[in-house]
């Protein structure tokens, strides 16, 4: 039994101390899995169970100081990311960049970046306990708290074993489609009057596809160009953005196209009515004016 206990220790050492980066592996919430699995638990037992038998009985929360204040912040998150990601890309190699191991303020500040985009991640999550608390169930899809969940797993394993690199792309990219994101998100905050002004919300989907599209094709990258970032990186992000690209498409068809097609229909079928009914009255003048020379020409006759 001890030797057994002893092996899973040295396993345990070797998978979360040995392979980790060692600049990053002490920060919070980096060190071990269990504490980012323990708030993902609870995460899923709430908005999946715990939040709607809480809500059940209850009217919605109203949130409107909180909704503005939270994504401020995230917009305020997102752009600083986009800023560092725009001053660490400046000298990158767009088809492979290979992680900057050294101890350099360059180095540092590029594994500091990733490391703030995963706890970024962390922070996303109160995302769907807001739509809980709201009641807003039908934004509670399997592609918002498949999103919401995976994202933070993927961003903690970069965090502590590749803080850098070619990866960095997609967390570049993703910070600029949230700045959008949630620019929409803090609009709409101030209620119903601002609705006029938001119509371009379906686009957001669009620029999401996008993103998807840009990460699997900047992965790819990886199959056929070596500068020393793990290949196998593709088998996780590759299936993933194709996993991500048809769920978001899934979810622009039936929010927008099916919504325009059914608008459409109502249209022609108004369209169809109004002619039937313009066709409807012609016919019952003609009859009118029919009977009308048929009575006067009675009428003469007599």
């Amino acid at each position: 039994m001890a030797a057994v206990n002893a092996t899973q220790t040295d396993y345990w050492h070797f998978l979360f101390v040995e392979l980790a980066d060692p600049r990053t592996n002490d920060w919070f919430l980096i060190k071990s899995p269990l504490p980012l699995l323990s708030i993902l638990g609870c995460y899923l037992l709430f908005v999946l169970s715990w939040g709607p038998r809480f809500m059940r009985d209850r009217k919605p929360f109203k949130l409107e100081r909180t909704l503005l204040i939270y994504n401020f912040i995230q917009v305020a998150l997102s752009v600083w990311m986009v800023y560092e990601g725009v001053c660490i890309w400046r000298e990158y190699s767009w088809r492979c960049q290979p992680v900057d191991w050294s101890r350099t303020p360059k180095a540092y500040r590029e594994a500091r970046s990733v490391y703030v985009y995963y706890i970024a991640k962390i922070t996303e999550l109160l995302d769907t306990i807001f739509f809980v608390l709201r009641k807003n169930d039908r934004q509670v899809t399997f592609l918002h708290v498949y999103h919401h969940t995976v994202m933070p797993m993927i961003s903690w394993g970069t965090s502590k074993y590749y803080p850098g690199g070619h990866g960095t792309f997609i967390g570049f990219i993703n910070s600029f489609v949230h700045i959008i994101m949630y620019s929409y998100y803090f609009l709409s905050a101030f209620g119903p009057q601002m609705q006029k002004y938001l119509w371009w919300k379906k686009y957001i989907t669009n620029l999401q596809m996008i993103q998807f599209c840009c990460a699997f094709i900047h992965q790819t990258q990886l199959l056929y160009t070596d500068c020393g970032y793990p290949r196998w990186s593709v088998c996780f992000t590759l299936p993933n953005a194709v996993f991500f690209y048809f769920l978001f498409n899934d979810f622009y068809q039936k929010s927008y196209k099916k919504k325009q097609a059914a608008a459409a229909q109502a249209k022609a079928n108004a369209k169809a009515l109004e002619n039937n009914n313009n066709n409807n009255n012609n016919s019952c003048a003609k009859d009118l004016n029919a009977a009308a020379q048929l009575t006067a020409a009675q009428k003469k006759a007599l």
